[in-house]
């Protein structure tokens, strides 16, 4: 997920648009540190003598639905609200608006989703049962890889940073697609028809430059609502929702005072990053570990969700962001090396948020899979942020002390 530059004309300089972007950057970084403590402090907490408690108030029920369900399908919704405000605003005017912008993001992200996927199915092929997880290790957790990235400070150019921020809103966008086809149960035609019936209706208002928020969130509840009872998962409605909330107006380029995409992205920006995914984080990251061997983590489930993420994720970002530059279809971000597009490759193994969402989907009425989810993505994702950082710090430490050799050698 990210927050970059807003639609042209909204900022005049280029060097406040710079600015801008490196804000963005420390901000989501600072999120991603929040959502690590947090998912240290759920599993801290499901092995404690707190855990009855934690996992009791998890499955409580209020108005229906377990504190587990509302969590997921109800305040995700927002979290997938602004995933897709920022697809959308990407695609129109930012850091996705060319093709040569997409070109290096796009491929690595491709190489990204299918080497994963192909891992774990490698080591679930025989179980249709589990093979259901597939797309798990396919996802990258921005706030978590830019928040390690914080953690290295100037050792990692800006251009790394971009480019891991655009390969993820991609990587999301895949996401997206891969729920809406392939996680959705038995639809019930009459909701789905009636989701319809609300999503032309705000495409008219967006069309027509209705500016007011308060008339999309509105319909935008109604719409959550028939989605939730139409059996595509009601998380997707916040994107369908985003699609349909107007960048600018039909009078020209606006304003960010003027773009209502603009007004709801940086309002939801700080309560989704602060608030809403580490609720997520620490409803779904706590595993209790007792009466767990280490040989858990080698079944078919957590061992090729881990895997594929530690390295799947390395090895597709890379060749085929590689290929992507020999061939001549798009350039090694500028001012960096090789070895650190690798180390970048490696932080993209990092998954947490949507592995973890995607894992719920895939087996919902599987506890123990459910479990073996979670294992899988916290080692998959703990070795690809240690040994991502690790190569970034090693290769900045040899290459300054080059640097310094070559000073010293000089004089």
């Amino acid at each position: 997920m990210q927050q970059s530059t807003p639609p042209r004309g909204v900022k005049s300089s280029g060097h406040r648009i710079k600015s801008a972007l490196r804000e963005f950057i420390s901000s989501q970084a600072s999120g991603g540190l929040v959502l690590m403590g947090v998912a240290l402090l759920a599993l801290v907490v499901a092995n404690s003598p707190a855990a009855p408690t934690y996992f009791e108030v998890l499955e409580s029920h209020v108005l229906g639905l377990s504190v587990m369900h509302w969590i997921n399908d109800a305040l995700m919704s927002l979290f997938f609200l602004l995933v897709g405000l920022e697809i959308k605003r990407e695609f129109l005017d930012g850091q996705l608006k060319t093709w040569p912008d997409r070109a290096l993001p796009g491929v690595a992200a491709l190489g990204g989703m299918l080497v994963p996927a192909l891992i774990y199915i490698a080591f679930n092929w025989s179980t249709p049962e589990t093979l259901r997880g597939w797309a798990i290790p396919s996802a990258t957790d921005i706030a978590f890889a830019l928040g390690v990235l914080a953690l290295l400070g100037s050792r990692v150019p800006v251009s790394l940073k971009v480019f891991l921020t655009a390969l993820a809103i991609l990587d999301d966008l895949a996401a997206v697609v891969i729920i809406a086809i392939f996680y959705t149960t038995q639809l019930s035609w009459p909701h789905l028809l009636a989701a319809f019936t609300v999503l032309v209706i705000l495409n008219v208002l967006g069309r027509s430059g209705v500016k007011p928020l308060s008339i999309y969130l509105g319909l935008g509840l109604v719409l959550w609502f028939f989605v939730l009872k139409s059996g595509v998962h009601a998380t997707l409605a916040g994107v369908a929702l985003a699609m349909m909330i107007p960048i600018g107006t039909p009078e020209g380029r606006p304003s960010e005072a003027e773009s209502p995409l603009l007004r709801l992205e940086h309002s939801l920006h700080p309560w989704v990053t602060f608030l809403i995914v580490p609720i997520f984080g620490f409803a779904n990251a706590g595993v209790s570990f007792a009466g767990m061997s280490a040989s858990v983590l080698l079944t078919p489930v957590p061992l090729g969700i881990a895997l594929g993420l530690f390295i799947g994720k390395q090895l597709g970002v890379f060749l085929f962001a590689w290929a992507a530059i020999r061939a001549n279809l798009a350039q090694l971000p500028a001012g960096s090396t090789w070895p650190q597009l690798y180390g970048v490759a490696m932080l993209c193994g990092i998954g947490f948020t949507m592995s973890l969402f995607i894992g719920l989907l895939a087996f919902p009425t599987a506890p123990e899979l459910q479990a073996g989810v979670k294992v899988g993505v916290l080692f998959g994702s703990l070795f690809s942020g240690l040994t991502g950082a690790a190569l970034l710090i090693a290769w900045t430490t040899a290459t300054t002390q080059t640097k310094r050799n070559e000073n010293v050698g000089s004089i």
